[in-house]
């Protein structure tokens, strides 16, 4: 095992929103307000961010815009929904399971092969008991193709992927999500959630699908493997995605020590966390700089003085300065839980698959990121019938203080979430603590 690296926590987790595109001063002026003029984003600066983060995570739910497009729009304010799908319709990017269900930019095709062998061994089974069914889809697919699955017609209902109690779904339709996940056939476009699937032989690039038939599974692991060392960028083996392939907890810890010895990878010995961490060694320089500014303006490097410095900071709002930017659910940066708490000191749970009577924060919350803090949380809701964006709780963690500067940048970026979703007002109907006013 190598020497791990003396880090703080608070250099840390400057590094992690530099690498995931959230520095604070990433988007300039333009993130504050909604009737900004920058330029308009284009389809290369959105395919640039896609492989920046590696994948965007695709979330159904839609309280508000999707996860997929949330996330794009918290790193470039000029972002609209329809410039993703237009990558997708162009075959710049392709969906499938990476973190989970994700926007893939398409050069990576092949490497998920290793993914789609392992799910051909395991659904093939199932898939072969649909027979008739199955190739009646890809007939309609090869010859009328894109299609959704609306437009397969069936009264034959099997036990799909969410069915419990009996099978409730189109046979149809399991079939094409079966074929989805083995790889035969590919989401072309989307119209809200619906997906529209082709044939993979149309859509992917003869090239890429040379690479896939020809790549070995071994070195499609280890591809993987440095995606997703690339998509974290700080990472713990205790993480059961480590890879995007399954392996058990000493495995992870296996792969993680051989790469240490191998020198491509750098154990960090975070202050005041017992959590082991670890980074690609070619990111090392870009992590120390954030140390060196950090002694350069005279911050204590033992644990006391720094946690003294940070409450000193976020007391005086100088750690909130920055844009107030509103995370989804499933945002890269939130990917780990554990994470989050390690270094942000932010303890978040999705509560939309909990009871109403269970949520604490809301159906929809969203992390509010405020420069390089996460000071509490949003929970949004669009009136799309009546254009309004609804707040039903604007919640602040203890310790926040809430100053004319953090009302205005909450403010500004309350707009500018409303602009970005065609919402012509807003509203607040709670915050914690009571009494705050924008």
């Amino acid at each position: 095992m190598g020497a791990s690296l003396e880090i703080t926590p608070h250099a840390v987790r400057r590094y992690l929103l530099e690498k995931q595109g959230l520095r604070p001063d990433a988007n300039g002026s333009t993130n504050g307000s909604a009737t900004a003029t920058a330029t308009k984003s284009g389809d290369r600066d959105i395919l640039s961010q896609i492989r920046n983060l590696e994948c965007v995570q695709i979330d159904p739910v839609a309280a508000v815009e999707r996860n997929q497009h949330l996330a794009l729009f918290a790193r470039m304010p000029t972002y609209r929904p329809s410039e993703l799908e237009k990558l997708l319709q162009n075959g710049m990017v392709f969906e499938y399971w990476a973190n989970a269900a994700c926007v893939i930019p398409m050069e990576d095709y092949a490497m998920f092969e290793v993914t789609r062998r392992r799910m051909r061994e395991r659904l093939q089974p199932e898939l072969d008991d649909l027979g008739p069914v199955v190739r009646l889809v890809l007939e309609r697919l090869e010859a009328d193709g894109p299609l959704p699955a609306k437009a397969f017609a069936t009264a034959e209902r099997v036990r799909g992927y969410w069915d419990n109690a009996s099978p409730r779904t189109k046979a149809t339709s399991h079939a094409l999500n079966l074929l989805y996940d083995m790889g035969c056939i590919e989401v072309v476009r989307r119209e809200g959630v619906t997906r529209f699937f082709d044939i993979r032989e149309k859509v992917i690039p003869k090239h890429l699908l040379s690479q896939a038939r020809d790549i070995g599974n071994e070195e499609a692991q280890r591809a993987l493997l440095e995606k997703y060392m690339r998509a974290y960028r700080v990472f713990d083996p205790g993480d059961a995605r480590l890879g995007w392939h399954p392996m058990a907890l000493k495995q992870r810890r296996e792969v993680l020590d051989r790469h240490v010895r191998q020198g491509t990878v750098t154990p960090l010995a975070i202050k005041g966390v017992r959590r082991s961490y670890y980074m690609l060694a070619e990111d090392v320089d870009s992590l120390q700089r954030y140390e060196d500014d950090m002694r350069g303006d005279g911050v204590a490097q033992d644990v006391d003085s720094l946690q003294r410095h940070m409450d000193a900071a976020r007391q005086e709002g100088l750690a909130l300065s920055g844009p107030v930017r509103f995370l989804p659910p499933l945002d890269n940066l939130l990917w780990r839980r554990e994470r989050i708490e390690d270094l942000f000191h932010f303890s978040y749970t999705w509560e939309v698959y909990l009871p109403a009577v269970r949520r604490r924060y809301g159906y929809y919350a969203l992390p509010i990121l405020a420069g390089n803090s996460l000071i509490g949380r949003i929970d949004p809701r669009l009136d799309r019938e009546h254009g309004r964006l609804v707040i039903r709780l604007l919640q602040l963690e203890a310790g926040v203080r809430w100053s004319a500067q953090l009302r205005r940048n909450l403010q500004r970026a309350i707009e500018t979430f409303a602009h970005f979703h065609g919402a012509t007002e807003s509203s607040i109907e709670r915050t914690e603590p009571e009494g705050l006013s924008l």
